[in-house]
């Protein structure tokens, strides 16, 4: 009897112990990134009898059954999912609030608004020098204007393709590391303290790489996980101990692609996916800027070529380009600028071609559609901010629910190691109660 007291002890001591390391590991790692809390789940040891019957109540102690990590597969998918639609959205309302800090601080509408006015005023005194030399100088400014929102759009288009290639980079990075991750654990031994090391190593990992794009995984009965990017199914970016290369790829017009080991495939989550949208709508501001440009160069030169030149010489063109990049000033000559119909005298006052000027000026609204390309900078930036913020409340709920399940708390830990601190000590006094009754028996004449 004593002897199978002093083995009982002896397992509960054992397992307190285990318990006691446990908490303290927990502890420990509190702060730790990635770090999912542990607890430890006991068995009791089963064996035939008592007293030689086996009809008696099995009394044989306690065991440590494995330690066990607890993380819920189903919240950390969640965490990723709503993880990589958040990034998503951060990563586009960046991209496209820097397009619309391009187009707003570069001053092409008042610009515009600039140039109008002068050409307005002109009618006053048509063949008054300084007031010839404002339109010059409003054209000038305009075209200055124009060519540095082309130079900021073009510069933050840079900047998103240089924040893609570097998520690439990443992505190729995280999906080498998951690769030999699994490995690893192909070769850990079942409930491991390395197993658990590496099942944290590869949930933190999978975190890090929903943050660049949609990922799918499907996990083995030894831990390793096999991730699909974006709508890659045939194409797994890791599988085993193996992972395809991300790559990207750049149109002429600066939008952006991907490929997987060779094959496109198409993201709806994470920052590169916010990095490609923001492109894609880079282009089109570009695109609409290019055209207004070009618009206004065609409706002054056209306007001008149907005019008389102060000196009596036909009207030639007063603007260049043919783009937001090109658009310049084609003459600095005041007394170029054809006020008077044609076929006019020279030193005409006849306003007669500087007004249709005015009217094709109005017709074509070059300041109305600068507004409306701000307008839809503007919306879209505002639409996509409440989107991102709403992703935001959700994935920070989803986190919260997983941290609540995985995190450590401190307060929990404590009364643990108090309760493990007393079953040991409980079963060193069992363990002392044998050796005693033991001592006893032997002092029996």
């Amino acid at each position: 009897m004593a002897s199978d007291l002093l083995s009982i002890g002896l397992s509960g001591a054992k397992a307190a112990r285990v318990a006691l390391d446990v908490t303290a590991q927990n502890i420990a790692n509190a702060s730790t990134d990635g770090y999912v809390r542990r607890s430890v789940s006991l068995a009791e040891v089963a064996s035939t009898g008592y007293e030689g019957t086996v009809r008696d109540v099995s009394l044989s102690g306690v065991r440590v059954d494995n330690v066990v990590r607890n993380a819920d597969t189903f919240r950390q998918s969640e965490v990723r999912r709503t993880g990589s639609d958040t990034a998503r959205a951060v990563a586009e309302v960046s991209g496209i609030g820097n397009a619309e800090a391009a187009l707003e601080q570069s001053g092409v509408y008042p610009a515009i608004t600039g140039f109008e006015a002068a050409v307005q005023k002109l009618n006053e005194n048509p063949v008054d020098t300084s007031l010839r030399s404002s339109v010059i100088e409003a054209a000038r400014s305009m075209g200055s204007t124009f060519q540095i929102a082309a130079k900021e759009m073009d510069a933050v288009g840079t900047g998103l393709r240089f924040q893609a290639s570097d998520g690439v980079t990443q992505v190729n990075r995280i999906a080498g590391e998951l690769a030999r991750t699994n490995l690893r654990l192909a070769r850990a031994a079942d409930a491991s303290s390395d197993q658990t090391a590496l099942l944290d190593q590869r949930d933190k990992l999978l975190g890090d790489l929903s943050q660049y794009g949609d990922i799918t995984t499907s996990l083995a009965s030894d831990g390793s996980v096999a991730v699909t990017l974006g709508d890659a199914a045939t194409t797994p970016l890791v599988s085993g101990g193996s992972a395809a290369p991300l790559a990207m790829t750049t149109a002429p017009d600066g939008t952006i692609g991907f490929t997987l080991g060779g094959t496109a495939v198409s993201l709806t989550g994470g920052a590169l996916s916010g990095n490609a949208l923001a492109l894609d709508k880079l282009t089109q501001l570009h695109g609409d800027l290019d055209t207004l440009a070009k618009g206004i160069v065609k409706t002054v030169n056209d306007g001008q070529a149907a005019g008389t030149a102060r000196d009596g010489s036909a009207g030639g063109d007063l603007l260049q380009g043919t783009s937001a990049a090109t658009l310049a000033l084609k003459t600095t000559d005041p007394a170029m600028i054809a006020t008077a119909p044609a076929n006019a005298p020279a030193g005409s006052r006849d306003t007669g071609n500087l007004d249709a000027l005015r009217a094709a000026l109005n017709t074509a609204d070059p300041a109305g559609k600068m507004d409306a390309i701000l307008f839809d900078v503007s919306s879209t930036v505002a639409g996509r901010t409440v989107t991102r913020d709403a992703l935001t409340t959700i994935s920070d709920a989803a986190r919260t629910a997983l941290v609540a399940q995985t995190g450590v708390n401190l307060d929990t830990e404590g009364v643990n190691l108090v309760r493990y601190q007393q079953a040991f000590q409980a079963s060193g006094r069992v363990m002392q109660v044998a050796s005693t009754i033991f001592d006893s028996l032997l002092q029996i004449r």
